[in-house]
């Protein structure tokens, strides 16, 4: 059994909770801009000590409100400054947050709040309102609501204005670090979701050596991050409370339409995205260059980037050519590129699903280092990444400090240390089952070189054996797959079928610009596109380059293009954007076995390679 531990560098401190974090920040720094709002046509920034103010402020208007230390607490709202101020109000008045996506059904509110045990809950919108409303008669421990939209948390902290300082302090010292700090539940990709107990201390242990590990990230002069995930996600929860904890200054911007306007104001030093976005940025610059007649040298630019940045992670010398090629498109398309991001990106911070070594060496390039890495709810988001000072592409680094990987006989990896969630809320029996002594079993599977970077090559419970009994891992299919420019989504199918075979759709946002630049009409419908031979066929282009990372038997022999999409409201897809893939394997079930009601010889489908 192969097994990497790093040893933690902060020493625990078993009487710690989140609160502390602020708190110290404080004592440090109290006039560091903490956070910054959206004002006018820039950000207004807001003290490292305000913060805390209307932190307490708050945290005041619960206790008022009749909120007690332990209860559950319901939040439903986008990622906004507003969600963090209500995070450590709930942690000051001594209460346990519940985060649902703010895309959640009106069943699935119910569902987490119910089996949560809460007692109140906040919304951020209107429709957010309406749909927990929806529901309200089937949830009678819930006593109290409020609207973000109305204007319920300044009558909140008009409410605690009574409440003494005292009790606010008596209260956030009230937890230590094996209580629970919130409770998350899963995205339910694989089934009605579990409620994951993570501590004061998963949160306090992983922020203190995870600042540690990442000093560079954190602590580079001016350290600012623009968070645009949703902060109910564990990965944008927990980096927020690290940017508290190290100084960062953290804006928030809930649309990502305008994704690209707030980066070129608030000018970040550091994102937190998942590959899609990145993927996202390079096809659209991809798709308008092509439309300015540029395509043929962005393509040239993109090749010599990804050459550039592999000479370099491989210590050779990079030729002269090259060298030329580099400075030239530097000052014609990376810049530009740069600027477009805000120009201060210096590291990305990637999670929740591979990111192709494609993208990983070309935005390298660009001077933005990708720092892959891997973990899951229940382990606080990261128990592996790659460092600022030691990266591999196409890896997800090292195991953080105060964390422990190993990689069973299967090659599933199990995780242990001060990341690793406590239980599953009242689910004993699926406890049992995750572990194995005191190591969490992923259900991941994985590798690892000889420097201990590990390596993700797929879910455990994903693999398709064939009919000839040959095992093949889906991610390393429909990665590369899915980075083409009109490819929205794409899974893999072909368990005990005798060839394996792929669904896919098309990204309604970037097929308009592809079928222009392609001479097609721009506003073909889903349906039209689906069966159009050029579309067809660079579906095809995009599967042959899949095919050439795996053995024939592994290959795609055929797909089939769906005239709908895949998202969180048709119930395919988490908020993270990943695939639910038992979902879908049974909602089109049919368009599988269409797949193999038609022997591969009478289609016009390549074998692949």
């Amino acid at each position: 059994m192969v097994q990497f531990e790093v040893p933690a560098i902060v020493p625990a401190d078993p009487q710690a909770n989140v609160t502390d974090l602020l708190v110290e920040r404080v004592k440090r720094t109290p006039q560091l801009a903490l956070f910054a709002v959206p004002e006018g046509d820039g950000w207004r920034d807001i003290s490292a000590a305000e913060f805390q103010r209307q932190v307490i402020a708050l945290a005041k208007g619960f206790a008022a409100a009749g909120i007690e230390p332990g209860d559950k607490v319901g939040f439903i709202a986008r990622t906004t400054y507003e969600w963090t101020l209500v995070d450590f109000a709930l942690f000051y008045a001594g209460a346990v947050m519940v985060p649902i996506y703010e895309t959640s059904s009106a069943a699935q509110i119910q569902w987490n709040l119910s089996d949560s045990g809460a007692i109140a809950c906040i919304t951020e919108s209107p429709d957010h309102t309406a749909r927990l409303e929806e529901v309200r008669a089937d949830l009678p421990l819930i006593r109290s609501t409020w609207s973000l939209h109305a204007g319920d948390l300044a009558k909140l902290v008009e409410q605690g204005k009574g409440v003494a300082d005292d009790e606010i302090e008596r209260r956030r010292n009230i937890a230590n670090s094996a209580d629970i700090a919130t409770l998350i539940y899963t995205s339910g990709s694989t089934g009605r979701p579990k409620g994951c107990v993570l501590t004061h201390g998963n949160f306090v242990e992983l922020s203190r050596n995870s600042a540690k590990a990442l000093h560079e990230v954190v602590e580079m002069p001016g350290a600012s991050t623009l968070l645009f995930i949703t902060t109910a996600h564990v990965f944008a929860r927990f980096i927020s409370i690290l940017a508290v904890h190290s100084g960062v200054k953290t804006g928030h911007q809930p649309d990502t339409r305008n994704l690209l306007p707030a980066l070129g104001s608030f000018k970040p030093t550091f994102l937190l995205a998942v590959p899609r976005v990145f993927e996202k940025v390079y096809n659209s610059a991809e798709q308008k260059a092509e439309t300015g007649g540029r395509g043929k040298i962005f393509r040239s630019a993109a090749n010599t980037a990804i050459e550039h940045s592999k000479l370099l992670e491989e210590g050779k010398k990079v030729p002269l050519g090259t060298k030329l090629k580099f400075w030239l498109f530097d000052r014609l398309v990376y810049s530009k590129l740069r600027e477009a991001m805000g120009g201060k990106v210096v590291y990305a911070v990637s999670g929740s699903a591979p990111l192709g070594s494609r993208l990983g060496h070309f935005f390298h390039s660009l001077g933005v280092v990708i720092l892959e890495g891997y973990g899951l709810t229940e382990t606080t988001a990261p128990a592996t990444v790659n460092l600022a000072t030691k990266s591999k592409i196409g890896t997800v680094g090292p195991a953080l400090p105060g964390v422990g990987i190993r990689l069973a006989d299967d090659g599933e990896i199990e995780v242990r240390g001060i990341n690793v969630f406590k239980e599953y809320w009242r689910n004993p029996e699926a406890t049992a089952a995750a572990f194995d002594g005191d190591w969490f079993k992923t259900g991941d599977i994985g590798s690892f070189d000889d420097e201990g970077f590990l390596k993700i090559t797929g879910r455990k419970k994903e693999i398709i054996v064939t009919a000839g009994g040959k095992n093949v891992a889906p991610a390393a299919l429909e990665d590369p797959i899915r980075a083409n420019p009109i490819v929205g989504q794409v899974v893999v199918v072909g368990d005990q079928k005798p060839f394996v075979s792929a669904l896919v759709t098309l990204d309604p946002e970037m097929l308009p610009t592809w079928l222009a630049n392609n001479g097609l009409p721009k506003d073909m419908s889903l349906t039209d596109a689906a069966k159009n031979s050029a579309v067809r066929a660079e579906v095809q282009r995009a599967i042959d380059n899949a095919n050439k990372y795996v053995s024939r038997a592994e290959s795609i022999r055929k797909f089939a293009i769906l005239p709908t999409e895949w998202t969180e409201a048709s119930g395919h897809l988490t908020p993270k954007l990943s695939i639910k893939r038992n979902v879908i394997l049974q909602d089109f079930a049919s368009d599988i076995d269409e797949l193999y009601n038609v022997p591969v010889a009478t289609t016009n489908v390549s074998l692949g390679g």
